[in-house]
């Protein structure tokens, strides 16, 4: 979309800075490159690679190591955080998978329900492999999950393992791995046991990105969407792309409806508070409809934004004597409130034109 071209390109450029920077401390340094190795080295032992993806970016997420292995009917795309995207385009892409004769499957980690389904499709997948390469009652089935940084895949790991307990002796040593909003948090390879007769373990992986992404668009979402660490470039800059994203959504127009709010009651402290986010919505609401200009040129968007961001100064509550703190501060709310889906549900990544 031509209205948000600067913004990728800003983003993306910014990311693809700290990328050629060889010495950075957190992008693909030694515990990336090692987690790569060992991921590489276990993935033709093991009985199912769960391949676990954004579903905000099913394409961008994609973890490119797999394409050295051959496709198989073991290997599976996991659609995690499809709560925070769009429904039908999450639809959609299945229907692509489907066609490109991948297996996938749309999960929300923290829906009980919907793990324990995806759970009785996985041990199904492992009744069937055990029947055709006829493999004993004490065979283990291993289950590895890969992916890039932050796609959700520990917490998965953890609704699996909890989820899949069955016996009340494995109740109470409860083996959890470990789960952070921040990437590049997992540093070894876990193991977790997440069904019994037959056993089942489940490996989960540190996130691992290419050692050079030179694709901006490609950059630009994965920095909105938390596979890179924040602390690594301007966090205005992801705030900018973001509502150059809402801009030309339909989210915005579902927010119009709005009842007047109770300011009396507001934390103007706390972004999190839902009158605080219903506040947000209607100030972004209000600075779209009224804007005259149009929204494909980016001189346009840009003053779009400026408008919104000083709304958003006096919605939040942002005093500062420094413009650039203020609007950072500004920002980072912003991405958190994007990231929580409490601005809505956006699929970031286009089917290919050819599909359609």
């Amino acid at each position: 979309m031509a209205g948000t071209t600067s913004f990728v390109k800003k983003l993306g450029n910014s990311v693809k800075k700290v990328s050629d920077h060889k010495s950075s401390s957190w992008w693909y340094n030694h515990h990336m490159r090692a987690a790569s190795r060992a991921v590489s080295h276990r993935i033709p032992l093991v009985d199912f690679v769960l391949e676990v993806r954004d579903a905000r970016i099913p394409v961008s997420s994609e973890y490119g190591h797999l394409r050295y292995f051959p496709s198989s009917s073991r290997n599976i795309i996991i659609l995690n955080k499809m709560d925070l995207a769009s429904h039908s385009k999450t639809k959609e892409w299945m229907a692509y998978f489907k066609e490109q004769n991948y297996i996938s499957y749309a999960i929300n980690s923290h829906n009980k329900d919907n793990v324990k389904e995806f759970l009785n499709f996985l041990q199904a997948k492992v009744r069937d492999l055990r029947r055709s390469m006829h493999l004993s009652d004490t065979h283990t089935t291993t289950v590895m999950l890969v992916g890039i940084p932050n796609v959700g895949k520990s917490a998965f790991a953890n609704s699996l393992h909890q989820i899949g307990r069955v016996t009340a002796a494995e109740k109470g040593k409860l083996k959890q791995a470990k789960v952070s909003p921040h990437p590049g948090e997992t540093k070894d390879i876990t193991s977790l046991k997440i069904a019994s007769h037959p056993n089942v373990y489940i490996f989960d992986t540190p996130g691992v990105l290419p050692p050079e992404i030179v694709d901006v668009e490609r950059s630009s979402k994965l920095a909105l969407t938390g596979a890179i660490a924040d602390s690594l470039f301007d966090q205005t800059e992801l705030a900018q792309y973001f509502l150059s994203i809402l801009n030309l959504s339909h989210e915005y127009k579902k927010w119009g409806k709005f009842s007047e709010l109770d300011k009396e009651n507001q934390i103007l402290n706390d972004h999190t508070q839902d009158l605080v986010v219903q506040a947000v919505r209607r100030a972004l609401f209000e600075e779209i409809f009224a804007f005259k200009g149009n929204l494909e040129d980016e001189n346009d968007m840009v003053q779009l934004i400026e408008a919104q961001f000083t709304t958003l100064r006096k919605v939040l509550n942002v005093n500062s004597d420094s413009f650039d703190a203020a609007n950072s501060i500004v920002a980072s709310k912003l991405v958190n409130l994007y990231r929580t889906g409490r601005l809505g549900h956006y699929t970031l990544d286009s089917l290919p034109s050819t599909y359609y």
